[in-house]
C-alpha cells in the first residue's frame, strides 16, 4: 500500500478534497441566501418604518441587554417574539399600544427587578421600533425561541 501512495496521489487527494469542500461551501451559502430571501424573511412587509425601527434598535444599543432571535445579551427578555407575547396576532392595535406604553413607563421602579432605562423616544421612534419588533415576529425561525416566555 505504501508504494502506491505517492506524493502526487497525496497532492491530488488534497486538491480534489479542497475543491469538493469549496464547492459544497459555496452551494450551502447560495442555498442559505435563497432560503432567507424566499422563505424565512417576510420581505414583502419590509417597510421604511421597519428600517427606521432597526436604526432605533441599533442607536439605543438594545442588543446590549435584550436578545433578538437568540442573538445578543441575556440580561433582559428575548424580543423576537414580544409581538406574539403581547397578543399582536389577535389584536394588533392593543399590542402596539401596550408595547409603546411599556417603553414609555420605564424604569418601573419595582424594587429588586432589573430596570430598563428611559430612552425618551419620540412617538415616531416608538412606532418605528414596534414596527421592527412586529416584523421580526414574522421571521420563520424554525422553532426559536422554544417557548413564548420572554
Amino acid at each position: 500500500m505504501a508504494e502506491r501512495f505517492t506524493k502526487s496521489a497525496a497532492r491530488n487527494i488534497f486538491y480534489g478534497g479542497s475543491l469538493f469542500f469549496f464547492v459544497t461551501f459555496v452551494a450551502l451559502t447560495v442555498h442559505s441566501h435563497y432560503y432567507m430571501r424566499t422563505t424565512s424573511t417576510d420581505e414583502a412587509t419590509l417597510s421604511d418604518g421597519v428600517a427606521r425601527g432597526k436604526h432605533v434598535w441599533e442607536r439605543n444599543s438594545c442588543i446590549n441587554c435584550h436578545t433578538l432571535l437568540g442573538e445578543g445579551a441575556y440580561f433582559a427578555p428575548e424580543l423576537g417574539n414580544v409581538w406574539v407575547r403581547y397578543g399582536g396576532r389577535d389584536d394588533a392595535e392593543s399590542a402596539r399600544a401596550a408595547l409603546k406604553a411599556w417603553m414609555q413607563a420605564q424604569p418601573s421602579g419595582v424594587e429588586g427587578r432589573r430596570q430598563m432605562p428611559q430612552f425618551n423616544l419620540t412617538e415616531q421612534e416608538l412606532n418605528d421600533l414596534v414596527d421592527f419588533l412586529e416584523w421580526t415576529s414574522r421571521i420563520k425561525t424554525q422553532g426559536w425561541p422554544p417557548n413564548n416566555a420572554g
